[in-house]
């Protein structure tokens, strides 16, 4: 099984993704941002871009790591990813749905208010990071337009990390 945390950048996605993984027996976290970074090492690069999920064999790459780790260990990998575009989303689940894995995707969501103090105050990025400011509007339009009716919906705005993990957790067990 797949546990798919989605969410904008500050959300809390690699911070739970941890808590989470500890609370789910013969689980490991997967963090798909490597094979991104993998693509990125490619010499002479690959075509231009400002996010590495807009080239096409990320996503087909995503599904066959997830694929291939999950027949070698079994358990359930916990993947803190963010994927705002439809289209990306739909090809990495009925990618898993081909392997019959079966995907239990969450949002972590928090209002602006909150997202835009956390991106103010993060120690691990650095303060105001343009990067994670960038993909405030586009969370925002993904969770109007298809992504809160695609997942489960954890609101982060008053949860701690552990709390958010606990709730994943029990409804992953249930």
């Amino acid at each position: 099984m797949i546990v798919w945390l989605n969410g904008t950048h500050g959300a809390g996605k690699t911070t739970t993704s941890a808590l989470v993984q500890r609370l789910l027996p013969d689980s490991r976290v997967f963090d798909a941002e490597k094979v991104g970074e993998t693509l990125m090492d490619i010499k002479p690069g690959l075509p231009e871009t400002d996010n590495f999920q807009h080239w096409p064999p990320w996503r087909p790459l995503v599904v066959e790591t997830a694929r291939r780790v999950l027949d070698y260990t079994g358990g359930t990998l916990v993947i803190p990813m963010t994927v705002l575009v439809e289209q990306y989303w739909r090809e990495i689940s009925e990618g898993l749905a081909e392997h019959a894995i079966p995907v239990r995707h969450f949002v972590l969501h928090a209002d602006q208010d909150t997202l835009r103090a956390r991106i103010a105050g993060d120690t691990v990025v650095g303060p105001n990071s343009s990067f994670r400011l960038h993909y405030l509007e586009p969370y925002a339009e993904a969770a109007r337009t298809w992504l809160h009716a695609e997942a489960e919906v954890v609101d982060t705005t008053h949860r701690t990390p552990a709390e958010a993990a606990q709730l994943i957790a029990e409804a992953v067990k249930n």
